[in-house]
């Protein structure tokens, strides 16, 4: 049920005040409730006052220092002041486009300060500079700023398609650094893994041989020892003999191979034995000069 009134009483609601008036000047406020008024001495019911919060969206539309053009949607939420009510109802005709002139007043004055990007940090702070001056505004006209509220910030298309650009390319850069890094790392960690490998091949090709020189020497030492008159020479080409013939019977049985074209001779015999004996020489040689 609204408000009711006729010409000797008045109903006033909740969150409502009347405004009465005796011969066209100002009376009194009319509280919620029931009330009884006197035509015959002048007085009536001149209006009624709603005291709940409204809410008034603004757009404002203006430039940052860095010249981009933005607008600003703002939400002002007001009220009437119970007890200054007389005044919301006799000084102010229209109070939201009063209220816009304000927003628009002070936005305009402190958004070209702020870059963009100083604006979208700072928007806080312009809500509440808006509200401050209004407030003091307002006041004198019985209405109370409740809050101001900085909804949105919307930049011109164009700004906004560039700002994703270059947020995507600042990205995609990120990226690539990162992609680099780990590229970077695992070249670096396959470099060590083969260094690390051919390390170890030599470290077992080295023990290989040493293995071959040890027991070719612990053989020629038995055979001297155990058969009388034989020199170190002999044996040696006896046992390159027998590792020569060896050699070519494991060629013989591997089923991977097809053809294979070697030299076979005494005279061929020989000479890797010579060889092998050279390099044997040169290398204790070698050691020798190193101690």
């Amino acid at each position: 049920m609204g408000n009711a009134n006729c010409l000797f009483c008045a109903c006033i609601q909740q969150s409502n005040v009347g405004v009465v008036e005796k011969w066209g000047r100002f009376l009194m406020l009319a509280q919620p409730g029931f009330r009884f008024l006197n035509p015959l001495a002048g007085e009536c019911l001149a209006g009624i006052l709603s005291t709940r919060i409204r809410s008034l969206d603004v757009r404002v539309e203006t430039k940052t220092k860095d010249n981009v053009f933005v607008q600003l949607l703002c939400s002002i939420q007001y009220r009437v002041v119970k007890e200054n009510a007389d005044d919301a109802f006799y000084e102010l005709q229209n109070p939201e486009e009063q209220i816009q002139a304000y927003v628009f007043d002070v936005v305009r004055a402190l958004v070209p300060r702020m870059n963009l990007d100083e604006l979208f940090e700072q928007k806080g702070d312009v809500a509440k500079a808006v509200l401050e001056e209004l407030e003091k505004v307002m006041k004198t006209y019985g209405y109370s700023i409740e809050h101001i509220l900085m909804v949105d910030i919307i930049p011109d298309p164009a700004v906004r398609k560039a700002m994703n650009e270059i947020n995507a390319a600042q990205r995609l850069q990120l990226a690539s650094v990162y992609k680099g890094e780990a590229e970077k790392v695992l070249q670096i960690k396959k470099a060590e893994a083969e260094a690390e490998a051919k390390y170890l091949g030599g470290v077992g090709v080295a023990r290989q041989r040493q293995a071959i020189t040890d027991g070719l020497r612990q053989n020629i030492l038995e055979f001297s020892h155990k058969v009388e008159g034989t020199s170190a020479k002999e044996v040696m080409d006896l046992i390159m003999i027998t590792q020569y013939f060896d050699t070519i019977k494991d060629l013989g049985n591997s089923s991977k191979n097809t053809t294979v074209f070697i030299p076979h001779g005494p005279g061929h015999v020989r000479d890797i034995s010579n060889q092998i004996r050279d390099g044997l020489m040169e290398a204790a040689s070698a050691e020798l000069k190193a101690e």
